[in-house]
Formats: structure tokens, sequence, C-alpha cells
């Protein structure tokens, strides 16, 4: 059997995070039109409890990020470094549209608020394999 290492660890916690936070936007995205036709308000109960598990999935992400760009120290190119810029600013709009989503009192802005925290959960997503190939 391979060493278990702390950067395994480490990297397992951020993938475990994303996974939580991108998969489950994914899947309650795609259960929204089945939970409105259970009930109205079955799709807003259902994304108060992702909530739960999501943002402590965010919070998980926001820690092990910080802890894997410690973990870099200064011998990264600048082409790495400013992927790792790019994905931090999408992380920033994926909880910001996400908390703005929650915050929403429109079909519209649910809409508009929803896409934006999917897609660019799905960006930061892509950003960080392009930084862990």
């Amino acid at each position: 059997m391979l060493p278990v290492h702390l950067d395994t660890i480490r990297l397992f916690l951020h993938v475990l995070g994303a996974t939580i936070w991108v998969g489950g936007q994914l899947t309650l995205a795609g259960l929204v039109p089945v939970l409105r036709r259970i009930s109205p308000d079955a799709p807003r109960e259902a994304a108060r409890r992702f909530n739960v598990i999501g943002w402590s999935a965010f919070a998980l992400l926001v820690a092990t990020g910080i802890w894997n760009i410690t973990a870099l120290g200064d011998h990264v190119s600048d082409s790495y470094r400013a992927t790792l810029s790019a994905k931090l600013v999408v992380v920033a709009i994926s909880g910001i549209a996400a908390f703005l989503h929650i915050r929403a009192t429109s079909r519209r802005g649910l809409a508009v608020w929803g896409a934006l925290t999917g897609l660019s959960a799905l960006g930061a997503l892509f950003l960080g394999m392009l930084l862990g190939s």
C-alpha cells in the first residue's frame, strides 16, 4: 500500500469540498423541476438543507485552498500564479453569487444568481484541475 502523507490528506479534503460544493449544486439544479412538481416549497426546502452541507464544504475549500497555497512556497511559475489568481477570483464569484442566490426573492434573481454560482463553481473546478496537471 502506498504511504499516506499530509499532502495527500490536504488534497483529499480539498477535492472532497469541491465534490460537495460543485456536485451538490449540479444535483440540486437537476432536481428542482421534480421538486417543483412535488410542492412549490420543495426546492426552497431542499436548498436550505443543502446550504448546511454546501457552505461547510465551501469553508473547507477555502481553508484547504489557503493550505494549498502555503504549501506551494515560492517555486511556481508566473503562469501558475496567473492561473491561481484567476481561480481565486472565480471562487470569490462563486461564493458571492451563492450568497446572492440565497437572498434572491424573484424567480429571475434565483435563476441568474444560481446560474452564475454553478458556472463559476465549474470554472473554479476546471482551473483547479489545470493547476494540478
